[in-house]
């Protein structure tokens, strides 16, 4: 997967990429908030997943990075498919925790998840709030989930 950022411009291995940004924001004074989510879409019977790691910075805006991916032919229900968002954002989380916890970060995962039953997304809200907060993380869900359900959501579109 290449990770990069809004605007196009390819970033190193995604750990490094971090890494270097969070000491450059940390120099600069701001306060951190890590959000990831992802999102995906049906292109006929492909699916786009794209996923987000969104820096916010206290009282002074942010930036986000971004990758994407097309699986060609894919089979799985909505369901699934919601639960392969969340398996993709855990999956950055977790690879990414450590430099959070090292450097004082929090960090939320963010699920493109309707808590309202009369949406098709709630089939996978309970196994995907469990799977988040199983893994120790914080868990967001839609409205509050803007890292997959707006900034994932503007490259799948």
């Amino acid at each position: 997967m290449q990770w990069r950022t809004l605007d196009g411009q390819k970033l190193p291995e995604i750990a490094e990429a971090v890494e270097s940004t969070l000491l450059r924001e940390i120099a600069t004074g701001n306060d951190l908030l890590i959000c990831i989510g992802t999102d995906s879409q049906m292109h006929g019977a492909d699916a786009e997943f794209a996923t987000a790691i969104v820096f916010l910075r206290h009282k002074r805006g942010g930036f986000i990075y971004v990758n994407s991916e097309v699986i060609k032919n894919y089979k799985g229900s909505l369901k699934q498919r919601m639960l392969e968002e969340v398996s993709r954002s855990i999956g950055v989380a977790y690879e990414l925790c450590p430099l959070f916890e090292r450097y004082g970060i929090p960090m939320e995962v963010h699920a493109d998840i309707n808590p309202d039953p009369h949406f098709g997304s709630n089939v996978a809200l309970k196994e995907a709030m469990g799977y988040i907060l199983g893994m120790g993380f914080q868990f967001r869900a839609k409205p509050n989930a803007f890292a997959s359900s707006c900034c994932a959501n503007k490259i799948v579109q």
